[in-house]
């Protein structure tokens, strides 16, 4: 048993408080920035365009997440509390609202420069892990999204919340959306050229099934509580966007 105490406060200067959850974040985009850079990208009109890209990834992430969020699972306090709209340094970002800002914006920078969308998609597909392992491990850090009571000898007590012993859901979520899902999309790149787009179609068919099975250890929003079947939202909208995936997978499984 693990007892979490972490100050989601990584360090000030002057005034300014810098959380876990921020430099998650910017962590995440450096890294997968010098990785499709230097490993990914081999056409020089990609690569010359790539840092402009990643503003629009930003906004995609900020403005899709925040507003995922909002809508999905939090719409009537946000109502009510307007300006917390602003305040994302305090958590409450939605991954499959980052997705779907990711496509939008993806599809806009695509459009403006003539490349190819797909493509593009394929080098978020591929990095996004980085991303989503140092977000976790920031959820679990800020002893957010935590997991069910357990009994098992790995359980960790969240000092912040109740003092109970929970799955720490944060870090199987880190594993297995975060390194495993590395692993096993740049291991699949690697065997055969494939249409673009192919890579992002597993991204979002294996991203959903391990999101769908982990949610079973992690609390549900105590807000929305459990829903349909008794599953969590997020098990739910994990479903669709496993569809999705199969259907594009479908499209570009063939080359």
């Amino acid at each position: 048993m693990f007892i979490n105490n972490f100050d989601p406060v990584a360090f000030n200067i002057l005034s300014l408080e810098i959380r876990w959850y921020s430099l998650s974040y910017i962590f995440g985009i450096i890294f997968g920035l010098i990785y499709c850079k230097k490993k990914l990208i081999k056409d020089d009109l990609y690569l010359r365009l790539f840092d402009d890209y990643i503003f629009y990834l930003i906004l995609g992430i900020i403005l899709g997440g925040r507003l995922g969020y909002i809508i999905i699972y939090n719409f009537e306090y946000y109502i009510n509390n307007p300006l917390e709209i602003l305040m994302i340094w305090k958590g409450g970002m939605a991954f499959h609202g980052a997705v779907i800002g990711i496509i939008l914006f993806t599809y806009l920078f695509s459009k403006k420069n003539k490349l190819n969308y797909f493509y593009l998609l394929d080098l978020v597909a591929m990095s996004a892990p980085i991303g989503i392992f140092f977000g976790r491990i920031s959820n679990f850090i800020n002893s957010e999204l935590y997991g069910t009571e357990t009994d098992v000898f790995w359980s960790v007590k969240f000092q912040l919340i109740d003092n109970l012993n929970r799955h720490p859901s944060q870090i199987y979520e880190a594993i297995f959306e975060g390194l495993i899902l590395f692993i096993i999309l740049n291991y699949l790149v690697s065997k055969k050229n494939r249409k673009h787009g192919y890579i992002s179609s597993l991204f979002l068919i294996f991203y959903s099934v391990f999101r769908f099975f982990v949610e079973f250890t992690r609390e549900p929003d105590q807000h929305i509580g459990y829903l349909i079947f008794n599953l969590s939202m997020g098990q739910i909208i994990s479903v669709f966007v496993l569809l999705a995936g199969v259907f594009l997978w479908k499209s570009k499984k063939n080359v």
